[in-house]
């Protein structure tokens, strides 16, 4: 294997394994509320979990399956955020996991080309690459969101990385 399939490749290893990490940290957050709680809002000018949810799949839809999946981007940002109810936590997870699922296996069959071909999004330029580095540190950042607004809720730690000891320092 070339050196530039090796870097495609590890790039897509990586950004699979994010990816895979924020669902799981996301799904791990909704053990602990109920399906009202995920629509609560901590203030008004903070959204909703839900809300982050829909959002992270608008946003993952127009970045990784439409824009660099090179398919219509049929988004309404609008809606992600002034949604207010009628989804259970189950309901959105799903719709989450199903988008994910899809950007993933998108990322995958993307080719050298189209990681290198630059194309507008939202607005802005950006490489294939530059898409997925996008939405993997989107999701991600807002994963953290809902990771604290469950652990603000519950007063309680989510013990992502329970059992794995952190403290372990580098080697070479």
């Amino acid at each position: 294997m070339d050196k530039e399939a090796q870097l495609i490749e590890e790039l897509v290893n990586n950004a699979l394994y994010r990816m895979d990490e924020s669902t799981r940290m996301i799904k791990k957050s909704l053990e602990e509320i109920s399906d009202e709680e995920i629509w609560q809002k901590p203030n008004s000018s903070l959204n909703s979990i839900a809300n982050l949810m829909l959002h992270l799949c608008g946003n993952i839809s127009q970045y990784i399956i439409s824009s660099l999946g090179e398919t219509e981007d049929l988004r309404n940002r609008d809606a992600e955020f002034n949604a207010t109810g009628g989804l259970t936590k189950t309901a959105v997870l799903k719709k989450l996991e199903d988008t994910v699922n899809t950007a993933k296996r998108v990322i995958f069959d993307t080719t050298s080309e189209q990681y290198l071909k630059v194309r507008q999004v939202q607005g802005f330029s950006f490489s294939g690459v530059g898409i997925v580095l996008h939405a993997v540190e989107h999701y991600s950042y807002h994963t953290g969101q809902i990771a604290f607004w469950v652990k603000q809720l519950k007063e309680k730690d989510l013990g992502f990385y329970e059992g794995v000891d952190l403290r372990v320092t580098n080697e070479e």
